[in-house]
């Protein structure tokens, strides 16, 4: 096909090799050495270093790479990034996520093959809080041993403090993912990827033991902002390309090339990240792993 074609994009998705290390790292310095753009897939590697190499030949090429990291384009989170970007909402100084993965013991964490599972679902946490959170100084680990669940401490290089509630052993019947994001004087939550409620600051002090009255305590223009969909039209933004990121990564790249510029988000810099944090993930749990800088 690139011998024959005249590509200027190319979308990459496959699965993983014999071994579980995913395929997409040759696949796609193949299209950027024929010329053309690149999309992947995530989990984009099985190792910093393959990133390290993407990064390397779309220099060499000046040709763009984008990752599918979806959460970086569902439109509750990127709402949520407009807010906590406002004057108003201050510095963010926490950031809390549950997502339901479990990480596998130790012995198990040195083959690729029996590690596919964390990897393929790691980046969907770690891709939204880079996204709202940035870059990442350390992580330090506390895992269950009974089902592998983990609460994971984090230092971002912000001084936010984050953790990531790994919450394996939740009900089937559970919403999947949660999301808060701290401020200063406000805060966010996403609930279920859809479902977002902007916690405003109030224009007056409320004295504690004062006020009985919860409605005109704090007033319509401080009140908590609440946004929910509908599902009775035909929408494009109820269904699940669209409120899934799925559409919306693609839109973003595409548009971006048509402009003569690479990906802002789903970047070759957040897939380093997110691959040093896999690394990470490996060593042994309850000790402080310092994520490399770039």
């Amino acid at each position: 096909m690139l011998r024959q074609e005249e590509l200027e994009v190319v979308f990459i998705v496959t699965n993983v090799d014999a071994t579980g290390r995913p395929r997409y790292p040759k696949l796609a310095i193949d299209c950027l050495r024929a010329g053309a753009h690149v999309w992947i897939e995530k989990p984009p590697a099985g190792s910093s270093a393959e990133i390290r190499e993407m990064i390397e030949v779309a220099s060499e090429t000046g040709r763009h790479l984008a990752v599918g990291f979806k959460k970086m384009f569902l439109p509750a989170n990127v709402k949520a990034k407009e807010i906590v970007n406002r004057p108003a909402f201050g510095s963010i100084t926490s950031i809390t996520v549950r997502y339901p993965q479990a990480l596998p013991p130790l012995g198990d964490r040195a083959d690729s093959s029996k590690m596919i599972g964390f990897l393929d679902h790691m980046v969907h946490p770690h891709s939204v809080l880079r996204l709202l959170g940035g870059p990442i100084d350390w992580i330090f680990v506390n895992r269950n041993n009974a089902i592998g669940s983990a609460m994971v401490s984090i230092r971002f290089t912000s001084g936010a403090a984050g953790n990531l509630h790994l919450s394996a052993g939740q009900s089937g019947t559970s919403f999947l993912e949660r999301l808060e994001i701290v401020g200063q004087g406000e805060n966010l939550v996403v609930e279920n990827n859809v479902r977002l409620i902007y916690y405003r600051r109030p224009k007056e002090k409320i004295e504690y033991g004062r006020s009985g009255d919860y409605f005109s305590g704090f007033g319509d223009e401080s009140a908590p902002l609440y946004w929910e969909l509908e599902f009775s039209l035909g929408q494009l933004y109820n269904k699940g390309l669209f409120l899934l990121g799925y559409a919306p990564e693609v839109i973003h790249f595409t548009t971006r090339l048509l402009e003569d510029k690479g990906p802002e988000y789903g970047t070759l810099q957040d897939a380093l990240e997110l691959m040093q944090i896999y690394e990470a993930y490996l060593q042994p749990s309850q000790t402080i792993h310092r994520i490399p800088r770039a």
